[in-house]
């Protein structure tokens, strides 16, 4: 086997089956005719040497195959990545919230030192952000390979670019907006939070739908562990307070909610990418709106009079909660029953409000009163 012979093979084996043979009888006779060329240069046959360096000019198998290959060279082409960028940027986001949060909770109730909360805090983002990257990834090289782009990239509209502005929510974004606090440099620093603050009330209904259908999809890959994060999910809790063990608690109720929980984080990514769809819904986001309020309101109520918490934070009447609440600030006795018992009846109270808001939208097809300054842009 001559050393034409063995590079040709190499890059057949590269090729499609259906074109194959085609491609190399043109590239067997390009290259027999450039050794002939040299040939001729030389007044000599060329050695096995000077025949490699003519093979090594036409280039590796692997490049020469990249050229007669169909469909894209990349994983992630120069048209999607800024969109791919945009979402990995808005999922690390959401991946620091619930790092935050969950070790927040758990310095909270003691369970863990503050100094290592914090390594478990950049254990978890950066594991996260691998897992987070990877899937994103995957995602990108499957749509590249699509016949057509998803719409979100060929139909795009002014309106909506609000979206992106969650996008400068980065490093300099915020040590600008921490740090520009001169007499001169007043105007930067309240563009760069400005930046940070308003993106909530300047983000279209598309908008919203995208950065919540991202946002949510994180929160599924946390709560269902496919999302690696160290001492960070809820049955990790191992705290006794006033002789009740919360942690058993907890595991009770997560046991009870878990599948729900789940189907909810799926409605609301599929009603965020229905609402990136069609933005111009009112009715439409009115009626995924209130269901999901609904079905809030109704898991807050589980929570008050049914679940293995209801014996801790159930209040028989306002009366009570307001004595509860009273007691607690004036003995500065921070009971976790109290603060879990509040956090649940603003979370109701909050539900039926947002549903009512829903309904207005559902049944007059105008956006209700307020929505934009009361509604949370991601949930």
């Amino acid at each position: 086997m001559t050393l034409t012979d063995r590079y040709l093979k190499a890059v057949a084996a590269q090729l499609p089956r259906a074109t194959r043979d085609d491609i190399i009888a043109e590239l067997r006779d390009a290259i027999q005719t450039r050794m002939e060329d040299r040939e001729e240069s030389l007044g000599r046959p060329l050695t096995e040497a000077e025949k490699e360096a003519v093979l090594r000019e036409v280039g590796h198998p692997l490049t020469v195959a990249a050229r007669y290959g169909s469909g894209p060279q990349h994983v992630v082409g120069p048209e999607l990545y800024p969109w791919w960028m945009f979402g990995v940027k808005v999922a690390l986001v959401a991946m620091a919230a619930i790092t935050v949060i969950g070790l927040v909770v758990r310095v909270f109730a003691g369970d863990m030192m503050a100094g290592q909360a914090i390594g478990h805090a950049f254990a978890n983002v950066f594991n996260g952000a691998i897992t987070i990257v990877g899937l994103a990834t995957l995602a990108a090289f499957i749509i590249e390979r699509q016949k057509e782009k998803p719409a979100f990239i060929r139909d795009w509209r002014v309106k909506d670019l609000g979206l992106f502005e969650i996008a400068a929510f980065d490093a300099d974004s915020v040590s600008r907006a921490l740090s520009e606090n001169g007499p001169t440099q007043s105007g930067a620093a309240d563009r760069a939070r400005g930046r940070v603050r308003g993106v909530s009330g300047q983000m279209s209904p598309a908008a919203r739908g995208v950065a919540s259908a991202i946002a949510w999809a994180v929160f599924l890959l946390w709560w269902t562990g496919l999302l690696t994060t160290r001492d960070l999910r809820p049955i990790d809790l191992a705290v006794t307070i006033d002789g009740v063990s919360y942690s058993q608690l907890v595991i009770q109720t997560l046991g009870l909610i878990y599948w729900p929980v789940i189907a909810y984080a799926v409605a609301r990514i599929v009603f965020g990418l229905a609402r990136a769809a069609m933005p111009g819904s009112v009715r439409l986001t009115g009626l995924g709106d209130l269901a999901l309020s609904v079905t809030r309101a109704c898991f807050y109520g589980w929570l008050w009079m049914a679940s293995p918490l209801s014996p801790l934070i159930r209040a028989d009447s306002l009366q009570t909660l307001i004595e509860r609440v009273a007691t607690m600030v004036q003995t500065h006795d921070w009971a976790l029953a109290t603060i879990i018992m509040l956090v649940v009846a603003i979370g109701f109270v909050t539900s039926v409000f947002e549903a009512s808001g829903a309904l207005w939208r559902l049944v007059t097809g105008k956006p209700s009163p307020g929505a934009d300054r009361l509604k949370p842009s991601l949930v």
